[in-house]
Order: C-alpha cells, then sequence, then structure tokens
C-alpha cells in the first residue's frame, strides 16, 4: 500500500512540473580542530549543509563566508567548495538532494544508494558516498519550485549565485527536517520511503519560501523595484478597495509576502496598507451617506466593508461619530 501511494505521489509531481524531488544521501559528520579535511569538493547533487555545532569558515565558488551554529546553506552542483574548522570540534548534517526528470532516472538512484544515510564519524571523504546520476546537475532548484509560486524566474540575478544561506524563520524548519529526514531512514520504519518523500517535498516548500524571502529583501537595493511594486499595489488597491480586497491579497498581486510588502508600503508612504484601505473606505463611504436616499446598511457593503457592524466600529474610529450621526451633521 504504501509502495503504490509514494509512486502515485511521484507520478503526480512528474506530470505536473517535469521532475521529482530526491535525497541521495544524509552523511553526519563530527570533526576536530586538528582534522584533516579535503582541499575542494564539487559533485552533482545539490548539498544543504547544517551546522549544528562549533564554527566553520567556507569557501564556496571562491566566496568565502563565516558560519556558526545553527547556520544553514544550500551549495548549488557543480559549484568548487571546502571548509575549515574555526573551532575546537565542529558537528554538521550534510544532505545531498536534486531533481530527476524521469522513472528511469529515480529507479537508478535508489538502485545505486540509500535516499538518506546516516554516518556519524571523522569521515574525511567529501561529497556523498553513493554514485549520483549526471542528470541531477541539470534541474535547477528554481525551476522545480515554480509550482509554489515564488515569483523568481531564470532571468533573476540570484539564480546565477554559486549558494544561498537561508535567514529567518525558515532556517530552524530546514534544520528540523533535515535531521527528520536522516532520522527516518536510519530507523527502517513502516513505509520509510514514503515519509522521506514526503519530508523532502515538504524542504523544497520551505526552501522555496526562503528563496522568496531572499529575493524580497534583495528588491530594496536593487532598481528601485520595491518602490515600483508598491507602486503597483496601491493603483490595484485605489481600484478594488470598495470590493473587499485584504492587505494579503494586494501583497500577493506583487508577489510580496504581507510581511514584506507592509514594510515597503509604509516606507514609501507613511502610512500602513491596512490604514490607506481603511482610509479609502471611509472616504468613500462619507460621500455616500450625503445621499440621504442610501442605506447604512448599503453603504457598508458598497464601501468594501464586510458587514454593518465593522463599518460602524471603523467609522466611528476614524471619524469620531457613528455613520448616522455624520448623515445628520452634514444634512
Amino acid at each position: 500500500m504504501a509502495n503504490k501511494l509514494l509512486s502515485a505521489i511521484e507520478d503526480d509531481v512528474f506530470l505536473s512540473e517535469g521532475s521529482v524531488p530526491i535525497v541521495i544521501e544524509g552523511l553526519e559528520h563530527s570533526y576536530d580542530k586538528e582534522d584533516f579535511l579535503p582541499e575542494e569538493s564539487m559533485h552533482n547533487s545539490h548539498e544543504l549543509l547544517c551546522l549544528r555545532e562549533g564554527k566553520i569558515e567556507a569557501v564556496i565558488g571562491g566566496e568565502t563566508i563565516q558560519l556558526t551554529k545553527g547556520s544553514v546553506v544550500v551549495i548549488r552542483p557543480l559549484v568548487r567548495h571546502k571548509l575549515m574548522i574555526k573551532s575546537e570540534k565542529a558537528d554538521m548534517l550534510n544532505l545531498y538532494f536534486g531533481f530527476v526528470h524521469d522513472t528511469s532516472d529515480l529507479k537508478l538512484t535508489k538502485e545505486t544508494g540509500s535516499s538518506a544515510k546516516s554516518k556519524d564519524s571523522k569521515n574525511n571523504n567529501a561529497g556523498p558516498s553513493v554514485s549520483i546520476p549526471g542528470s541531477l546537475a541539470k534541474v535547477t532548484l528554481e525551476s522545480f519550485l515554480k509550482f509554489a509560486d515564488l515569483g523568481i524566474t531564470e532571468d533573476n540575478e540570484m539564480i546565477r549565485l554559486p549558494f544561498f544561506v537561508i535567514k529567518g524563520n525558515e532556517k530552524k524548519e530546514i534544520n528540523q527536517l533535515a535531521e527528520r529526514i536522516v532520522s527516518e531512514h536510519s530507523d527502517n520504519r513502516y513505509a520509510k520511503d514514503l515519509m522521506v518523500h514526503t519530508l523532502t517535498v515538504e524542504l523544497m516548500i520551505i526552501l522555496a519560501r526562503a528563496l522568496r524571502s531572499e529575493w524580497e529583501e534583495s528588491l530594496s537595493v536593487k532598481n528601485g523595484k520595491a518602490k515600483e511594486l508598491v507602486a503597483i499595489a496601491k493603483l490595484y488597491m485605489d481600484e478594488n478597495f470598495d470590493q473587499g480586497i485584504t492587505v494579503s491579497e494586494a501583497a500577493s498581486y506583487v508577489y510580496l509576502s504581507q510581511g514584506y510588502f507592509t514594510r515597503a508600503f509604509r516606507d514609501e508612504t507613511g502610512i500602513s496598507p491596512m490604514n490607506y484601505l481603511m482610509k479609502k473606505r471611509i472616504e468613500k463611504a462619507c460621500k455616500l451617506l450625503q445621499n440621504n436616499e442610501i442605506k447604512v446598511s448599503a453603504i457598508s457593503l458598497q464601501s468594501g466593508f464586510s458587514s454593518p457592524q465593522r463599518f460602524n466600529v471603523a467609522f466611528r474610529k476614524q471619524m469620531g461619530m457613528t455613520p448616522m450621526e455624520y448623515r445628520k451633521k452634514y444634512l
């Protein structure tokens, strides 16, 4: 039953995206400062490095970065990299993953090695210990993650970076998922392959969110794109505020998270998007209230409020009086 379900899930992803994510191997490494590490490493798969303890200096694609406890970095395929221990001890988990185009590649990968093999040692061999299909290097992380509505296209500058460091809330989630993938395989429990595959898909979604966050943050320093997107969203709000749209919908319209959009909107306009929507709705309500023939309940809906009760509360807060009091005062 578990094998049939796994095949169904894999076939569904193949049909919708043309490729499916797989974990080749998961390795646990513990090093002392005096241990010898390989000069350089390069392989066909993506590598997810989670640093559990210690400090490491990593040179990836010619760029040097410092990693500390809890750091998570994704290294792209065919990128040369090396590590140097900068603390007395260092403990890390390396997860090697990629994407295959068809079921024959997936079958080959399963036959050449375990999908997530745990090994706790001072192994000085860099990279995975199992054979990796060369096709894995040909499918980019971004091309697969289009299903997550990432908002990043192949011509974006970030695509050409040899690696990216995970930041924010996603870092903790990715650490936990990597640990679970290795644990699931090593325990050899029922439906192990199905669980590993499910966790791998979840890992890809979290990576998508991390990439999106990275993209959003880059907007503030690249070509004034944040300002441009706020202007587009503001126009969208001007044209649809009376249709009951939310801040989340306005943010999604320009492919931004609600949190980033709120900060960018406030920076550009001096007001939060929620207050801006409220201001537009109250302004329209005030004009409609000047017509004594329109019922107050109808005005609330025509102004974009979900109910007369919400309209009354918002109007009193904004204008210092109820809608009926405003109408009497105006007339």
